[in-house]
């Protein structure tokens, strides 16, 4: 897994993002913020478990699904994305890892 900060890259509600193997964050700063890197090591995991592009794949359709379900409210569509559900959930729990399950994201449908 490797850090990398491109501030450029981020509109500024954006603060991270996971794409195997990769962790993109908006601000060299961020590195040191252990809930912020364990919610993209959640990703990157889910990636790993779904072999990386039918994750994003997955993740685009429930987004698109979430959209229309939420009115078009894209913050709230992202929110209830299953696989953002469990990173949010077990962000803060940084021995989640440990104990995960396979699959775990399917419980957040």
């Amino acid at each position: 897994m490797y850090i990398i900060a491109l501030s450029w890259l981020f509109r500024k509600n954006f603060v991270g993002m996971a794409i195997f193997p990769f962790i993109l964050l908006r601000n060299k700063e961020d590195k040191n913020d252990l809930h912020l890197i364990h919610h993209e090591r959640i990703h990157i995991i889910q990636q790993i478990e779904m072999l990386v592009i039918p994750f994003f794949i997955w993740y685009l359709t429930e987004y698109a699904i979430r959209l229309i379900q939420f009115k078009f409210i894209s913050h709230k569509a992202y929110r209830n994305i299953s696989f953002e559900r469990e990173a949010y959930a077990n962000e803060r729990n940084l021995d989640y890892l440990k104990k995960r399950k396979f699959y775990s994201f399917l419980k957040y449908l």
